[in-house]
């Protein structure tokens, strides 16, 4: 398999050493790629050296995991505006390991297997190093005419930039030389940003004497209104089913605009760029179908959690957006429910005036200010556009009792086609 020339394809390639790809189809290769270690989960924006490190690993090539123990104590500068907060070493620590635990549902760790996966912590072999060993070392190979000509330094130079960030890329450059004296590591690979600390790297392990040394780098993803990919109105979509729920990691995908879900088939996507061609080009034909963003939804769901959720995700958008019926609701635990209803608004309301005599659905929607005024509910329900636990209400006599509750506590209003309302009762 010619890796490159997939990624190529893919439209993923920015910056490329020459003899890179000559050297993966020569043999077995070992490569590295960074995580920051600034969470206790990776998120969405990760899935891109992730799945490089999977492909890698696919096309027979040994991946390298590096968590930054080290370097996630200083910051890279590289993208950033400003100096981001230090993190206490024992928050690092803890994060390197909840990285590590997230990296193996993606690689495979097996190490009878002659390219197993592996991860390293390149506070290891930072944390005995001296600062006088290091500038004696290391930093008499790189000139500061070198590291100031960077771009990642020269963005950052009219804001101001502490020592402790300039120092990044020769921290970065000694970790590619660890890893090629020590690991026999000859290919990095990173985001377009990463190409200045990558060749520091580079030119150190050529300066050291070390073996060659390859590397490329993919394409910033970025969305078509130019915002950030990985964002989402709520924050991160994260990888960790605590921090984003699957439900929400699904409908992150199924929203993007047409061409956000092309570009992200094609970087994310396992399927050849034959077949994508085929779905997007289908996709194109019935565009209000939104074949292209079920099919990435689906897809990245299941690797990133399971085909349990995404079934579960799936059933949860056709309770707000499809024709499901209260016996869907009523199938879903309190859990699920609740997750399935994250971001909607929620009113309080008395469960004993609920048991005693039941509640009047216009005064209901009028007390738990659902709607302005009886009159506005009145109106509203005698037009049909009020329904309760997915069924349509069509009296203002009607009386919600105990028995509608979902979980013995909750009830779901619906307003138009996709407005609701969730309504604790306690």
């Amino acid at each position: 398999m010619n890796l490159i020339a997939d990624l190529t394809a893919r439209n993923l390639i920015q910056d490329i050493i020459p003899g890179t790809e000559e050297q993966l189809l020569k043999e077995m290769t070992s490569a590295y790629i960074g995580f920051d270690p600034t969470a206790d989960s990776l998120h969405v924006g990760n899935l891109v050296p992730i799945t490089l490190l999977m492909r890698l690993q696919q096309a027979g090539h040994k991946p390298y995991a590096l968590v930054g123990g080290a370097t996630g104590m200083i910051g890279d500068p590289s993208g950033k505006s400003q100096e981001r907060n230090l993190l206490d070493i024992q928050i690092i620590e803890n994060n390197c390991k909840a990285i590590k635990t997230q990296l193996e549902k993606f690689l495979d760790f097996n190490t009878a297997k002659p390219n197993a996966a592996i991860m390293v912590n390149n506070y290891d072999w930072f944390k005995d190093f001296t600062f006088l060993d290091f500038i004696r070392n290391i930093g008499k190979h790189i000139s500061v005419n070198y590291m100031l000509a960077k771009d990642s330094v020269q963005n950052r130079l009219e804001t101001g930039m502490s020592f402790t960030e300039f120092t990044y890329q020769l921290i970065q450059g000694y970790d590619f030389y660890y890893l090629n004296n020590n690991h026999n590591v000859r290919l990095q690979v990173g985001g377009a940003d990463q190409w200045g600390n990558i060749v520091t790297g580079t030119e150190l392990i050529r300066k050291k004497g070390g073996s060659d040394a390859f590397a490329f780098t993919c394409k910033l993803i970025t969305k078509s209104d130019g915002s950030k990919f990985g964002k989402s109105e709520g924050g991160n979509v994260w990888l960790h089913r605590d921090r984003t729920s699957p439900y929400r990691f699904y409908q992150f995908w199924l929203k993007q605009a047409d061409e956000d879900a092309e570009k992200m088939a094609y970087t994310f996507s396992f399927r050849s760029v034959e077949e994508l061609k085929t779905i997007i080009e289908e996709h194109r034909n019935a565009p209000h179908l939104r074949k292209l963003q079920k099919t990435l939804a689906e897809e990245m769901t299941i690797m990133v959690h399971s085909k349990e959720d995404l079934l579960f995700a799936q059933q949860a958008s056709d309770i707000l957006f499809g024709q499901s019926t209260v016996a869907s609701l009523r199938s879903l635990n309190e859990l699920q429910l609740l997750e399935v209803m994250e971001g909607v608004p929620q009113v309080n309301s008395n469960i004993e005036s609920l048991k005693e005599t039941g509640l009047n659905i216009v005064s209901f929607l009028a007390d738990t200010s659902i709607l302005p005024s009886k009159g506005e509910a009145k109106k509203m329900v005698q037009n049909g556009g009020i329904s309760i636990n997915k069924e349509k209400i069509t009296g203002i006599d009607f009386m919600i009792t105990e028995e509608y509750l979902l979980n013995n506590k909750y009830l779901l209003i619906q307003k138009g086609k996709s407005n609701y309302t969730l309504a604790l009762f306690k």
